[in-house]
């Protein structure tokens, strides 16, 4: 067992119609997720389906020692720092072997035609 954070992104209190400014923060969103696999912070992330608490997708964090050090690196997402989403973070005890998802998936969508 170790110890992730599990992110929950929900709704945000922004809601604004601006097109440019939602493109602009779910761009930049998706780019600060990018980075962080990147750098080995994050190893799951994805979209939730509907449901009636407005929550719109999740974050397994790894190599993080605290909810703060998540929560400073959760400010550098467009979309959280415009106020489009909001989160909750919990600390999460999961299988070791959950960072080894990422070159599993990056083997098998190369095997995808």
């Amino acid at each position: 067992m170790k110890i992730f954070y599990l992110v929950i992104l929900k709704t945000g209190t922004n809601n604004t119609t601006d097109e440019t400014i939602i493109n602009e923060s779910f761009r930049g969103h998706m780019e600060n997720i990018n980075r962080l696999v990147n750098e080995g912070k994050m190893i799951v992330a994805g979209p939730l389906g509907k449901n009636k608490n407005s929550y719109r997708g999740i974050f397994i964090l790894d190599n993080i020692n605290s909810i703060e050090q998540a929560e400073e690196i959760l400010k550098t997402d467009p979309a959280i720092d415009t106020g489009l989403l909001d989160y909750d973070i919990y600390q999460w005890y999961g299988s070791a072997a959950l960072p080894e998802y990422l070159p599993f998936t990056a083997k098998i969508w190369k095997q995808k035609p």
